[in-house]
Parts: structure tokens; C-alpha cells; sequence
């Protein structure tokens, strides 16, 4: 192991992806003793939810909030099995709860906050006939076996629809559940459905007052700690075969290396078209289709001083809520999420040092693709200022800072603004591989982790644990079913 090159080893794993799934995949196999090696195809870890640096200020991707928080010593849920499992200390994180969030429609809002009794109450006090309905589908959602890798896909809104009559609160409850997770236009599976609903409204937002970059650093020094090896600038050509196995993974480089097992967080289709033995277009049914853009300004102010003291907003402007691919234009600013990473209990004396305003919604990856340098720009430009007109429609009218007479909403946001940037299904396609710019990439998920090939297993998005915890959790399930379970 002490040579320079990486060709010709053997590795009893190795794990294709240093986002959260490959990297906690990686420390449980390490855990175990595994002779591991994580290959990625870019210079840093943390994938989906990852940060970037533009003239020393740092921004942070994917993460708007971690889900499935719950306090030091709850027992028995998703945060404090993987924290055991990992063998890393819950003070580690250093989780700050969320102020409080709201899903805005037209017609209604509903705040909703880590406490789970405030969102029942407000559905009693908007939707009073169906609260009995809402209470009975919280009831079913908290008892069923969620995490069963061996259950039939079912439909999520026929589900629901058992419980909720009324339209509009269907599409309140799915509207955050969809945007934080899921593959599938306008339905998804029950499970997923019933994961998301637990980790947003039983559990709730929580963050780490120094962001994703926290999470990433805190995995990286546990792997390294336990002596695995990690390679970045890594792509893979190929997944050579055999028969109905993997013989060994040809990198970007043409460096070749061979493994008892491979785990891939690359996603279903990408890691199915690595393999020789299929076609280019091999699952092309199961390409997901939805993807995301997102705006991030950096203001001179706390968002509290505009009278902006939500954390999230997810919102939707259309009388019914379409969650669908876009087709005729670059972006759909009709719903989306908002939020400020500075409305978070930070505690005493801590606090953010500059404001941030993220706007996401959905967009259309062919179109973004298709346009020219300087188009692209432009529309980045044109985009950028469409999400902030939208935002500031569903937020409350900003306090004015003085003056006669008193500026425009939109004057005193350009006002504060020190620093924008925006990414696109273009820039998500480039950094995480997935066709399409699917940031919760395929579909249909592989529970099971299973692939064709009976020593090639999938990890991350498209297993289906979704989420910061989820992607971190899959990692650790389809590590110990596949490599340790019978050791």
C-alpha cells in the first residue's frame, strides 16, 4: 500500500462516492477492520450536500436544514442509531434548532416548528373538519414499517386520501414532503412519504452552526482516524464483468483495480451503465426528471431586521400544487422553498456573521444545457431576479430602514445585498453525475441495494433513505447487510 499509483490493488471494498452515504459506508466498513478505499471524481467530499468557496466566503449546497433532529439522549431514532453506528458523539454535530417554519399557500399557512403539536394545531384551527383525518394519518405514518427494504412501492396520495378529503391540505402536507425528497412527479411511494413525514414534522430541522461543512469534516476525520483511504479526482470508466460479477473497477486514469464488492453511491442508471456488460442506455426508464435551481444572496443584515423570521418556507402560488418536471421554461418560480440559515437557536453570542437569503425551485436540465456561455449567464442574471420578486411576495412586507418616501421591498433587499450567486441543473449534473440534474435522482429506488450483479450494491439516493441522515444511514445499512452481515 505504500506505492504511488493505485494500479493493480485489491481492496476487500471499494466504494464508488465520497458523499454522505459512501463516506459513512466507509467508516462502518473501517469500524469492522474492511480494507476500504473511497474514489471520487472530484476534489471535494459531501456530494449532494457539499460547499464552496467564491473570494473567501463559503456557501453552502444542498444542506437548508438536517432533518430528523431530535434532543441528546432520544433513543431509538434514525439520528442516534447512525451517531452508534459510527461511533461519533452527538455534541459533535452541534445542532441549533430551527426558529420555525411555514408552508404558504394562497389560501392558507401553516407554521409548523420541531414540535409536532404545532402543527396539529394549526391544521385543527385551518382545517377543522379534517383534523380527525390528519390526526389518524399522523397515527398510521409514526406505526408503519417504514424502513422495511422488502415492501411493494404504494401510492403515498392514495394513502392520504384515506385520511384527507380536503385538496388543499393534501397539498400542504406533500409540498414539503415532495421538495425535500422525492424522485417520483406529482406521487411517491408510502415508505418514502412516511420517512419524510417523520423526519420533517416528528423530528424536525436542526443545523450545525458552521453548516454542511461541519458534517463532512467530522466524517472525513473519523475515516481517516480508522486508516481508510480515500482518493480524489477519481472518476470511473468502467466496472469490469464476468458472468454475474464485478472483476474490477477501471478509473478515469486507466489505473485498474479489482474487489471483493463494490458499493456505489453513483446512483441506479450511472452505476448500472459503468458495467461492460450493458448498454449505453441501459435504465433509461428510470431517469429521474426532476431537477433544481437555486439563488443564494448574502445580505449586510440579519433577516430578523427585515421582520424575515422563518427558517424555511415552502411555498406554492398556483391554486393546486404541481410537483412535475419543467418543459416550457428554464425555471418554475410558481412553488419552491425559502430559507435563512441565520433563524436557527444558535444560543447566546452566536450568530451568523452575514445574512443569507436561499430561494430553490424547480428548473428544466435540457434547457439549461442547451444555452451558450454568455445565454447562460444572462438567464442566470434574468432567473436570479425573477426568484427574488417571487420571495419577496410570499414574505413579509420588509421593515423600512427610514425615509420618504419609504423604498420598495425590492430596493431595500438590493440594498442590503453584498454577494448573489446561483446554481443550476447544469451545475448539479457537472458535481454529482446524475443524469438529468436529478438531485434525488431515479424514481424507482432499489431498497434492497441490489444490482444485476451479485457483488455491486447501491448506496445513497437511490436506495432511498433520503436526506442528510437518510443518505448517512443508507450507507451504514447496505454496509452491514452486504459486507459485514455474516462475518
Amino acid at each position: 500500500m505504500k506505492t504511488n499509483t493505485l494500479d493493480h490493488q485489491h481492496f476487500e471494498v471499494v466504494i464508488i462516492g465520497a458523499g454522505m452515504a459512501g463516506m459513512a459506508a466507509g467508516i462502518r466498513l473501517a469500524l469492522a477492520g474492511k480494507q476500504v478505499i473511497i474514489l471520487e471524481k472530484h476534489n471535494a467530499s459531501g456530494g449532494l450536500n457539499s460547499f464552496y468557496s467564491i473570494e473567501g466566503r463559503k456557501y453552502d449546497v444542498g444542506l437548508h436544514a438536517m432533518t430528523n433532529f431530535v434532543p441528546k439522549g432520544t433513543k431509538g431514532t434514525p439520528l442516534t442509531k447512525l451517531l452508534r453506528q459510527l461511533r461519533i458523539p452527538y455534541d459533535a454535530l452541534d445542532l441549533c434548532q430551527q426558529n420555525g417554519s411555514r408552508i404558504a399557500f394562497p389560501a392558507c399557512n401553516l407554521q409548523f416548528s420541531n414540535d409536532f403539536a404545532l402543527l396539529e394545531a394549526e391544521v385543527a384551527r385551518a382545517f377543522p373538519k379534517q383534523i380527525d383525518g390528519f390526526r389518524a394519518l399522523a397515527e398510521e405514518v409514526r406505526t408503519l414499517d417504514a424502513f422495511n427494504l422488502g415492501a411493494i412501492p404504494t401510492s403515498a396520495r392514495a394513502a392520504v386520501q384515506r385520511h384527507i378529503s380536503d385538496p388543499l391540505l393534501e397539498d400542504m402536507i406533500f409540498c414539503p414532503v415532495m421538495y425535500y425528497g422525492s424522485a417520483e412527479e406529482h406521487d411517491m411511494d408510502y415508505g418514502q412519504f412516511t420517512i419524510m413525514f417523520r423526519s420533517l414534522f416528528f423530528e424536525g430541522f436542526a443545523r450545525p452552526f458552521d453548516g454542511v461543512r461541519v458534517i463532512i469534516k467530522l466524517l472525513q476525520d473519523k475515516y481517516r482516524s480508522l486508516g481508510g483511504i480515500r482518493k480524489m479526482k477519481c472518476g470511473i470508466k468502467q466496472i469490469h464483468t464476468s458472468g454475474n460479477k464485478a472483476t474490477a473497477v477501471e478509473l478515469d486514469n486507466g489505473a485498474i483495480l479489482t474487489a471483493d464488492k463494490i458499493i456505489s453511491t453513483a446512483g441506479v442508471v450511472e452505476t448500472t451503465r459503468m458495467c461492460d456488460d450493458q448498454p449505453a442506455d441501459a435504465a433509461a426508464d428510470n431517469i429521474g426528471q426532476l431537477s433544481f435551481t437555486e439563488t443564494i444572496t448574502v445580505l449586510n443584515k440579519q433577516p430578523t431586521e427585515f421582520g424575515w423570521d422563518d427558517t424555511i418556507i415552502f411555498f406554492n402560488t398556483r391554486e393546486r400544487f404541481n410537483y412535475a418536471g419543467v418543459h416550457d421554461e428554464l425555471v418554475d418560480p410558481t412553488s419552491g422553498v425559502i430559507c435563512f440559515p441565520n433563524n436557527y437557536q444558535y444560543g447566546a453570542g452566536r450568530q451568523l456573521d452575514e445574512g443569507f437569503l436561499r430561494i430553490t425551485a424547480m428548473a428544466n436540465h435540457d434547457k439549461w444545457c442547451a444555452l451558450s456561455p454568455a445565454d447562460y449567464l444572462a438567464q442566470k442574471e434574468h432567473w436570479y431576479a425573477e426568484l427574488q420578486k417571487v420571495a419577496l411576495g410570499i414574505l413579509p412586507a420588509p421593515k423600512g430602514m427610514g425615509g420618504c418616501p419609504q423604498p420598495s421591498a425590492a430596493q431595500l433587499l438590493d440594498d442590503a445585498r453584498i454577494a448573489k450567486d446561483m446554481f443550476t441543473p447544469r451545475t448539479v449534473r457537472k458535481y454529482t453525475g446524475h443524469l438529468q440534474g436529478a438531485i434525488y435522482g431515479a424514481p424507482h429506488k432499489i431498497k434492497d441495494g441490489r444490482t444485476h450483479l451479485e457483488n455491486v450494491y447501491l448506496a445513497g439516493t437511490d436506495q432511498g433513505f433520503l436526506g442528510i441522515i437518510g443518505a448517512m444511514l443508507s450507507g451504514i445499512s447496505m454496509a452491514n447487510l452486504h459486507v459485514l452481515q455474516g462475518d
